[in-house]
């Protein structure tokens, strides 16, 4: 049992250093202009398999050994945070998409979706942080920090609402990319969610 624990563990783990890999790629293709083109969707597709193997993994050790406890939400709670971090390859390949369509985008200023970007990032590896040290006072921090991503969407979307006279590329696009963020940031919190579960059966880190 535990050592099919510890290689689900390793499992989540991989899919969450993935997730960073990918956000800083999609970030510096933002910022460059590049085309990820049928890259973003491959990676969409690897996370999505990766998930299938943890949730296929964690049903085996629920069947086999009949996990209570602790180890039971432990368990069940790795296919949520697998989904979780599943979620940031269809984001970044929403972005790459939304890149695609939109074209050169270097007139644009980038400061909001760097911004946006870079606290996803933080959130991303704090999420990490809190699910390798089952640390409930990080899950409760990521909640603070999704907050904070919902301020900057909103704030795109109100200068979207005001752009009659601004390039409205510039402004569609940016909010496109930064809703996309902000989900991302939804999913982190739902895995500090599920932290908290695992350490103490409490299904929110809401205080």
């Amino acid at each position: 049992m535990d050592i099919g624990l510890e290689r689900l563990r390793n499992m989540v783990l991989d899919m969450a250093k993935h997730s960073e890999q990918l956000v800083t790629m999609t970030i510096d293709a933002y910022r460059q202009g590049k085309d990820l083109g049928r890259q973003s969707f491959d990676w969409a597709e690897q996370f999505r398999l990766l998930q299938d193997e943890t949730s296929e993994l964690a049903v085996e050790l629920m069947v086999r050994y009949q996990p209570v406890a602790s180890d039971l939400r432990f368990v069940k709670s790795c296919m949520d945070i697998a989904y979780g971090f599943s979620r940031v390859g269809r984001y970044a390949n929403d972005i790459s998409r939304t890149l695609q369509v939109f074209g050169d985008l270097s007139m644009c200023d980038r400061t909001a979706v760097e911004q946006a970007g870079d606290h996803v990032k933080q959130i991303i590896s704090l999420a990490i942080q809190a699910f390798t040290k089952r640390d409930v006072e990080l899950a409760r921090k990521l909640r603070e920090m999704d907050n904070a991503v919902d301020r900057m969407y909103l704030d795109c979307l109100r200068k979207a609402a005001q752009s009659l006279q601004t390039d409205t590329r510039c402004v569609v696009s940016q909010t496109l990319i930064i809703r996309y963020f902000e989900r991302i940031a939804d999913h982190m919190t739902n895995i500090g969610d599920s932290v908290l579960y695992i350490v103490s059966g409490e299904r929110s880190a809401r205080k």
